[in-house]
């Protein structure tokens, strides 16, 4: 992972290994924030070429050649991708890599962690989880971590866009503080958790209600229930990012421009006049590829580490 983050970026990250097998020795919530961390760590890597891309896409003046439809630009998913390989290389896929470290790797970890803890509250399970307990569960526990960590999301998203140049996370910390002060860092908040907070939900709703309605004898073998994880996080995954994507459209503009799109309401009026409907599904491609697989991958991988520490 650090050689990765230094190809991409001159950032490194070290993680050092934790054993959570010993089940006394840390607190239930605490491995499952581990737990989390480490299914999120690995979809991040895996996935962040399409993130790379779908920012692109929702940004399209920036280091795009494409095919002009009605004066405008109008890229496509595999012209951005050949664009950012000519001109930045293989490693330039993954740039950006390590503040989406910073920001996925903690938030999975604080998710999974405050859903565990407020299932425990409420003396659930996902094998009993209503349908709008399901959903609520998810929007409150994607609002916590959101909140927690919206300034690596700004940062993720102005380095990937290409717009911004930034050296390394302290560095853009202190710029975006010094010209913007705590609102830069917090810029759109309201459209992220409009994205990720109903995303959580309707993603643990279709989740939960698709796996329970497997057969039981189904999940009798270690692979065979990874793969009916897996495919149940596809379906969910497929439903939740369509439904939030235009929430992330306007996101992506008020972070990227902040004293062009101040608020959710001018982004989504230029967004209307310069696309209409469809750009507000700008990015749908890639980001419905990256967050489906990711979250498919993240919540197998996090089932096999709970079950193998005896969190389940």
């Amino acid at each position: 992972m650090s050689q990765l983050g230094a190809l991409s970026n001159g950032w490194a990250i070290d993680t050092p290994p934790v054993d959570l097998r010993n089940d006394n020795e840390y607190h239930p919530v605490f491995k499952a924030f581990l737990a989390g961390s480490f299914s999120g760590t690995f979809s991040t890597i895996l996935f962040q070429p399409l993130d790379l891309v779908k920012t692109r896409l929702q940004n399209p003046s920036q280091h795009v050649v494409a095919a002009t439809v009605n004066s405008r630009i109008q890229p496509g998913m595999i012209t951005i991708f050949v664009n950012i390989v000519r001109q930045e290389q293989i490693v330039g896929l993954w740039k950006g890599m390590v503040p989406s470290i910073a920001r996925c790797v903690p938030g999975v970890g604080l998710y999974f962690s405050s859903l565990h803890w407020l299932k425990s509250k409420l003396g659930k399970t996902k094998q009993d989880l209503g349908a709008m307990e399901a959903v609520g569960l998810g929007v409150v526990a994607r609002t916590m971590s959101g909140v927690a960590l919206i300034p690596m999301t700004v940062i993720k998203t102005r380095y990937e866009s290409g717009v911004y140049k930034y050296s390394g996370l302290r560095s853009a910390l202190k710029s975006i503080y010094k010209a913007e002060g705590i609102r830069g860092l917090s810029c759109g908040l309201g459209p992220t958790l409009a994205r990720d907070a109903p995303f959580s939900g309707l993603y643990l709703m279709f989740y939960t209600q698709t796996k329970q309605a497997m057969p039981k004898e189904w999940m009798s073998t270690p692979a065979a229930a990874s793969m009916i994880h897996f495919s149940c996080g596809i379906v969910a995954g497929i439903a939740a990012s369509l439904a939030t994507n235009p929430a992330d459209v306007l996101k992506t503009k008020m972070q990227l421009y902040p004293d062009k799109f101040p608020n959710a309401f001018s982004a989504a009026m230029y967004i209307n006049q310069n696309y209409g409907i469809k750009g507000y599904f700008k990015g749908a491609v890639p980001r419905m590829l990256r967050r489906t697989l990711m979250a498919a991958m993240a919540w197998t991988v996090f089932e096999q580490i709970t079950r193998s520490i005896g969190l389940k």
